[in-house]
């Protein structure tokens, strides 16, 4: 009995202490507060650990390295560390803004939205089978479709260009399906891509001109390599972002989008409701007095009503036919539509946006001799591709209306290890906008505007811009 007091006053010294440690350091500032939860370092434990060792021992306590006392307070610093670190995973993990992993995967199934899965990859080799005759090559374009005899499909990732002198191409193939379904693996015959979609538009001047060389020549498709990857999820960035524009409700404008943007083949959706919010374009908007009228007349219920579904589709998407994209959209969101409202399927102008440079390289193995000599050689063919998927990942990363700006591209050609300088750089536009169309010759469907120096090209609200990726016009000087 006689112990108990002494202990109570022992305690009640080193919460004391503790408390002045904590107050002095300003360890408050940790744990949950209104940004959310901070955990504590293991250098923040571990000195207030020897803070609080001094105050309650001596100063002169032996706290160097390599002393009994220190390596103990270390040890459980490095428990307390992973505790805090606990705690924070925790916390975290609770709020689709910053769950990771499995814990975003969850919270997103609570959502009705599981993770997707990505498009299997790899590579296809096209071989030309014939000759074309001196001089003259063929182009099959990103996005062209491939087909296998069990019906699996594939698009082109990128464009290639074959003639008699370049008569194989290895080229990036994706899977429009998402999923393992789409891991295709050449040695099963079923599997194994060796055509062409016939009904692709993209393709059809190969089949014309094919067509019209009386079968002398064709293009060939070499699947040896499986594709891979379709059993992978989205990464957490992009599924966080789906999350986080999930709608709370079915019958809803952001219901329609998401449920559209899912669709394979969709690169962007917007859903254009003009009666649903406020009509500006009326003469009496902004001339009348809130209380005392309405922006517009109500709606007849026994009217049909319609919203607009504006669809950018991929590079290998197919609009038009049974299986095609259209369908496909209008089938996805058919029972999400409220009663009475009919959603308007429509695909963007796509403006093909095209990059114009000269290039000084410093420190890349190119060969010497003349600048056309240099500009074929191997080493400036894969600089000019890596230099085309920058500027193609912020070309796709566009909404619909948004201009293509050219500092963004130079930014995208100066950020590739070894361009020193980018000079000239001028935005092609294809086909050329309307105001820049000469009526007084003929107008061909690939006539380009050539864009000022740094002048961006801007679209209209229907409009989406894709990459045209000819890397003939970029040019290593």
């Amino acid at each position: 009995m006689a112990d108990t007091p002494t202990t109570r006053v022992d305690t009640a010294d080193v919460l004391a202490v503790d408390a002045e440690v904590a107050r002095t350091t300003g360890a408050g500032r940790y744990g949950l507060g209104p940004e959310g939860f901070t955990p504590k370092p293991f250098g923040r434990l571990l000195a207030e650990k020897l803070a609080l060792a001094r105050a309650l021992l001596d100063d002169a306590v032996d706290l160097r390295s390599g002393s009994a006392i220190r390596k103990l307070l270390e040890v459980s610093a490095l428990e307390d560390a992973r505790t805090w670190a606990a705690l924070s995973t925790m916390y975290d993990n609770a709020y689709v803004v910053s769950a990771t992993g499995d814990a975003l995967s969850r919270l997103g199934e609570e959502l009705a939205l599981p993770r997707p899965l990505l498009e299997a990859r790899g590579t296809v080799k096209l071989k030309l089978d014939g000759s074309l005759g001196a001089g003259e090559s063929i182009t099959i374009p990103r996005g062209a479709r491939i087909s296998s005899p069990g019906g699996h499909h594939v698009a082109t990732d990128e464009s290639a260009v074959l003639s008699d002198a370049s008569r194989e191409r290895d080229v990036a193939a994706v899977a429009f399906f998402p999923g393992p379904d789409h891991n295709l693996d050449p040695g099963v015959p079923a599997q194994k891509l060796d055509r062409w979609h016939p009904d692709d538009p993209k393709l059809a001047d190969f089949f014309e001109q094919r067509d019209d060389a009386g079968g002398t020549w064709d293009v060939k498709v070499d699947h040896a390599q499986p594709l891979e990857g379709g059993e992978l999820g989205w990464p957490d960035a992009r599924y966080r972002e789906l999350l986080l524009r999930a709608p709370r409700s079915t019958w809803t404008a952001d219901a329609l989008e998401i449920a559209a943007s899912l669709v394979p083949g969709v690169r962007l959706v917007q859903v254009r409701d003009a009666w649903g919010g406020l009509d500006i374009r009326q003469s009496i908007f902004g001339n009348f007095n809130f209380i005392e009228r309405l922006f517009a007349g109500e709606r007849d219920i026994g009217s049909p009503y319609y919203v607009t579904v504006l669809v950018a589709p991929t590079a290998g998407a197919i609009w038009e036919g049974p299986d095609g994209l259209q369908v496909s959209v209008e089938a996805a969101i058919e029972d999400l539509r409220p009663p009475s409202i009919f959603p308007q399927v429509e695909p963007a102008n796509q403006v093909g946006i095209g990059v114009r440079a000269d290039l000084v390289v410093r420190g890349l193995p190119l060969p010497s001799g003349s600048q056309a000599t240099v500009n074929a050689s191997p080493p400036a063919v894969a600089l000019k591709t890596r230099l085309l998927q920058r500027v193609r990942r912020y070309v796709e990363s566009l909404g619909f209306g948004e201009p293509v700006r050219a500092s963004e591209v130079i930014w995208a050609l100066m950020s590739e290890p070894g361009i020193a300088d980018a000079q000239d750089v001028r935005l092609l536009r294809f086909p050329a906008a309307f105001e820049e169309l000469d009526f007084g010759s003929s107008v061909g469907a690939t006539q380009v505007q050539q864009l000022a120096l740094g002048a961006n090209a801007e679209l209209d609200a229907n409009e989406i811009a894709v990459l045209v990726d000819d890397p003939t016009r970029i040019k290593i000087v």
